[in-house]
């Protein structure tokens, strides 16, 4: 998985059909690219001992990988045993989103710890996958839909109705909750919401410069998604990058038949490109 330019091997995992995505690999390489020098293999090994760690502790394969006794095990050795947990004082740290400060902190969001409980699910023989549930990040067992875990609660079992209440806490209470929110994510779209948490970490902080690479990966995932054309020519706007923002923004109208901002981005282009003439 070691690579010189982590940005290069996220546009290949890209190409693959969403299937055959390594969530794991792809989060330590966004981690990677925020972090240079950062070894995604010595990180992708830990987080493998941790794992074989709990097959161990788990025991042979059950009969049944739905059953309660296994899945309780597997949080019990994660949450209790290991000290992972949800950071409720710090939650809008960049660390929170980047897996292997996750795993050197043991504490994250729900889907850095969501990362880590399905991947050490998977080698401890309990099939776990992940729920872009809104504003909160949940696992579902991968054959029982009707096993939900909160990773940001010690892997606590959820039940529909607290599903609903969940959605009401995060995105109020004219939310609707309807089970096919609890369906397994498209693995790039964890990614990109993962990156979504970085780029809005690092703006809270009034960090441009890893922001605007969050947005760079995201595109890379992503190639021409208007909203991070738009939200990265902004932003570079902010850091005087006039060439840059003047290129975004055309490609975002470009992309855009008649957004309602068409005049606004066009006169901030225009401002510009006068700003980069006035450079040179």
């Amino acid at each position: 998985m070691s690579t010189p330019d982590p940005a290069a091997r996220l546009a290949a995992l890209a190409s693959l059909p969403d299937g055959e995505v390594d969530l794991v690999e792809g989060a330590l390489l966004v981690a990677a690219a925020m972090q240079p020098g950062l070894d995604p293999d010595a990180e992708a090994a830990r987080l493998a001992r941790l794992g074989e760690e709990a097959a161990a502790r788990l025991g042979e394969p059950p009969a049944s990988a739905a059953d309660g006794v296994c899945l309780r095990r597997l949080t019990t050795f994660l949450y209790r045993e290991q000290g992972f947990a949800g950071d409720a004082e710090t939650g809008c740290h960049p660390d929170n989103s980047l897996l292997n400060r996750v795993l050197d902190r043991r504490r994250g969001l729900p889907l850095t710890l969501a990362l880590v409980l399905i991947e050490v699910g998977r080698r401890a023989g309990v099939p776990l996958v992940g729920v872009g549930f809104p504003g909160h990040f949940l696992v579902r067992h991968a054959h029982h839909p009707e096993i939900v875990l909160d990773p940001f609660d010690g892997g606590r079992p959820l039940t529909r109705g607290e599903c609903a209440e969940l959605l009401a806490r995060v995105a109020g209470r004219d939310a609707v909750f309807h089970p096919r929110l609890l369906q397994p994510s498209p693995r790039l779209q964890v990614l990109l919401r993962l990156l979504n948490n970085l780029h809005a970490a690092h703006l809270r902080r009034g960090d441009a410069a890893p922001a605007l690479t969050a947005l760079d990966l995201a595109l890379v995932l992503l190639p021409g998604d208007p909203a991070r054309l738009r939200a990265r020519g902004m932003l570079r706007l902010r850091t005087c990058d006039f060439a840059g923002a003047a290129d975004d923004l055309e490609r975002y109208l470009a992309a855009c038949p008649d957004p309602p901002d068409r005049g606004a981005v066009g006169e901030l282009i225009e401002c510009a490109r006068r700003r980069l003439q006035r450079l040179h």
